[in-house]
């Protein structure tokens, strides 16, 4: 049953978190799948400095807040830790990029920069299944915790695709272009039609955030920048609309083949 979350109208599953230290601690020994931890900013004592040691080893996002975070998220004693549970199992972006290649598959990768709201990553996730995307690539910082709720906003979809969370973006785009895997970035403002990419070759679909749009040393790195064309002025699609319609695009250019 959910409980009621202090200061909020809102509910959060049991299921979706861990509360105190030994429950952390062990749920990390168990290899349990954890989105992120988040910490008193002032905690201290072996059980923490373990804690730190341990997400950096599984490389799991650390954050840390103030007690009134914490206790916005439970009413039992969370003893200045609590973790959000994740609902996937993530994959090593080199690992998934080899099975593709022993499938004798051409790549299509899609990669999330400064993708924050669940619903639009679980539309996201429902287009990229639909499309044949062979992994969606995340930051471990800056994302929304792909739990339960995540989940159920894909309609399952998150469950059945791949996910590959990475320390740097930056870092990713150069393992995918060593391996033969050209960047296309989605900009409003870029001169090339989306239309004209060439998407038949191995690639990854870069969408940014609503708000900022592709951070600059990721399109600085791109091999293509697009834009969607549209017969009105209005601002701009959103983010999970625009990704459905870059990743329909490449279906329709390689059912061709």
């Amino acid at each position: 049953m959910p409980f009621y979350k202090k200061s909020t109208n809102q509910y959060q599953s049991k299921k979706n978190i861990i509360v105190g230290r030994n429950p952390l601690l062990e749920a990390l020994k168990n290899n349990d799948n954890i989105d992120k931890i988040l910490l008193f900013k002032n905690a201290s004592g072996d059980a923490i400095n373990e804690i730190r040691n341990q997400a950096k080893q599984l490389n799991i996002p650390v954050q840390y807040v103030p007690n009134e975070k914490l206790n916005q998220l439970t009413n039992i004693n969370h003893q200045g830790v609590i973790a959000y549970k994740s609902a996937v199992v993530y994959q090593d972006l080199q690992q998934v990029i080899d099975w593709i290649n022993d499938k004798g598959e051409t790549a299509l990768f899609l990669m999330l920069d400064g993708v924050t709201d669940v619903r639009n990553i679980g539309a996201i996730a429902r287009s990229a299944l639909c499309t044949g995307v062979h992994a969606i690539i995340i930051p471990d910082k800056g994302v929304g915790a792909l739990h339960e709720d995540a989940v159920k906003s894909s309609a399952g979809a998150l469950e059945k695709i791949q996910i590959c969370r990475v320390n740097s973006l930056l870092k990713s785009v150069d393992d995918l272009h060593l391996n033969g895997i050209k960047i296309f970035t989605s900009e409003m403002n870029a001169e090339k039609k989306l239309f004209e990419l060439d998407m038949t070759e191995p690639c990854c679909i870069v969408m940014g955030s609503e708000e900022n749009g592709i951070q600059s040393y990721i399109s600085k790195a791109a091999d293509e920048k697009f834009s969607i064309p549209m017969k009105t002025d209005f601002d701009s699609l959103n983010v999970s609309v625009a990704a459905g319609i870059s990743l329909y695009e490449a279906v329709r250019q390689r059912s061709f083949l």
